[in-house]
């Protein structure tokens, strides 16, 4: 080791810092690549762009699992630093470079590049409803990606599933999700049918009248975003097949779909990527590009577009509010958007065969559908082969509904096709710990509803920036949530919202 001077662990961990930023910015420019792909990449990029992603996902590899980095934790955990957030930041390196030494540098570039391949493919497959087209691409990024699973699990001590989990939101295991999903599916079961027989009993009619113009909803989208609290001076509005945020903390990039037949997808998903976009923009500045102002992972970056989309944006209070500003938007009689009739589209319980599209009471069906789909594909209980009857018998099991083609079944989502696997569970513990979050924010600030009356999100933007965004990665996901709201994660929370809004 070179000479560190007489502060010899400070030294090191200053160095880890510096590096640390370097990587951080190698998956900035990933990410930008990413949803230049997604946005607005021509198809005939896609093989340059797979080796562009391959190439820099290598070079961060390397730069992360090189020796020295053993050297600078070694020096740097004699004697961690005295801030409790420079310690967690350290914990934090330390776990990254176990990450990433568990994975043969080959391996990752395999990954990223196949990731890349098969997810053209995909597009073209989704397009055409051909599960074939698309079945030998998934059959060998599957293989890479068990390869990469059981490497990880071998180094982290876990099963290779929960490798992928703690990829994406650290300290949660297949272990854990199970016992929560089966009870949503025993409430599911119980208060499905009640739900559907009190919404027929008071529905009313769909708000507005088709078509609704594209460039009105964009323009409507783009004011919503605004209201949430994105600023455009650093970020963006765009479209893609699969709406999403990505970009930076200083330059988000939210994409969405268009319909003209029924405005609610492309402002809901607006609404809801907006969500992630204002966690990003919310982390602590000070530790930017270090593990430690990162986001908590995406079970709680779901919490974050969960609780604008569905605890917010939905609500009665915030539905008054934005009636009028649809009938001026799309030209039409303010009462043809009163509250009721935008409940009944927005809040409509509806067995459908989209995820996306999906109301928050079966929405976690399709979830808990993935779940168990992938990891059974990832211990090799289930072949790519067999995936598409595996899912109608799910979706049949589930929810009493088989999906008439793969588009709308086992080809509808993106993640398995660009190698996310892991990432289901986030979606739904994301929505409950939304509820239970929205539970205390209201608590804390008894303003909020009144606000979103307003179209105000500042109250609940607040309270998240204080309780949830500043933290970044400080605390685990029912660490934070003990933070927040006084305990860990509780469905009980959830469950209790639906009821207040189905089951009244």
């Amino acid at each position: 080791m070179n000479d560190l001077g007489t502060d010899i662990p400070a030294t090191a961990y200053r160095r880890l810092v510096s590096r640390f930023e370097r990587l951080a910015i190698i998956d900035e420019a990933s990410a930008m690549l990413g949803w230049d792909q997604a946005a607005v990449m021509p198809e005939g990029g896609a093989a340059a762009r797979g080796d562009q992603l391959a190439t820099l996902a290598g070079v961060a590899h390397g730069m992360l699992a090189a020796p020295e980095v053993e050297e600078d934790l070694a020096a740097a955990e004699i004697a961690p630093p005295a801030d409790p957030v420079e310690r967690r930041n350290l914990a934090l390196m330390r776990r990254a470079y176990r990450r990433a030494t568990a994975v043969p540098a080959d391996l990752v570039e395999a990954v990223a590049r196949e990731s890349a391949a098969c997810e053209t493919v995909w597009r073209g497959a989704r397009r055409d409803a051909d599960f074939a087209a698309v079945r030998p691409r998934l059959e060998v990024l599957l293989g890479l990606i068990r390869e990469q699973a059981a490497a990880l699990g071998a180094t982290l001590g876990l099963s290779p599933y929960d490798a992928l989990i703690d990829s994406y939101q650290p300290g949660i295991t297949a272990a854990e999700i199970d016992p929560v999903f089966d009870r949503y599916e025993a409430f599911l079961r119980d208060h499905l049918a009640t739900v559907e027989a009190r919404q027929a009993g008071r529905m009313a009619g769909l708000p507005g009248t088709p078509p609704f113009a594209e460039a009105a909803q964009e323009a409507l989208c783009r004011r919503l975003a605004e209201r949430v609290g994105l600023d455009f001076r650093g970020a963006r509005l765009d479209r893609s097949l699969h709406p999403f945020c990505g970009g930076t903390p200083t330059d988000i990039r939210i994409t969405t779909r268009y319909d003209e037949a029924d405005f609610a997808s492309a402002l809901m998903g607006v609404l809801h990527e907006s969500g992630h976009g204002l966690y990003e923009a919310g982390l602590p500045r000070a530790r930017a590009r270090q593990p430690v102002g990162a986001a908590a992972g995406m079970a709680v970056h779901e919490s974050q577009s969960l609780i604008v989309e569905l605890q917010a944006a939905r609500s009665d209070p915030f539905l008054r509010w934005l009636g009028p500003q649809l009938a001026a938007a799309f030209g039409q009689p303010p009462a043809d958007f009163a509250p009721d009739r935008l409940a009944a589209r927005l809040r409509r319980v509806e067995r459908s065969f989209i995820r996306v599209e999906a109301d928050e009471v079966t929405y976690p069906a399709h979830v808990i559908l993935r779940f168990r789909l992938e990891a059974a594909m990832v211990a090799g209980d289930l072949a790519v082969a067999d995936l598409p009857a595996a899912w109608n018998d799910g979706m049949r099991a589930l929810l009493g509904i088989v999906p008439p083609d793969d588009a709308r079944g086992c080809l509808q989502d993106i993640h398995w096709y660009a190698g996310l696997f892991g990432y289901f569970p986030s979606y739904t513990l994301g929505a409950m710990a939304a509820a239970q979050l929205m539970q205390a924010a209201r608590r804390a600030r008894p303003d909020i509803d009144a606000a979103l009356a307003e179209g105000d999100f500042a109250p609940l933007r607040d309270w998240l920036r204080a309780n949830v965004h500043g933290h970044g990665a400080r605390y685990g996901f029912n660490e934070l949530l003990v933070e927040a709201t006084g305990k860990p994660l509780d469905p009980a929370s959830f469950e209790a919202h639906l009821r207040a809004r189905y089951l009244a």
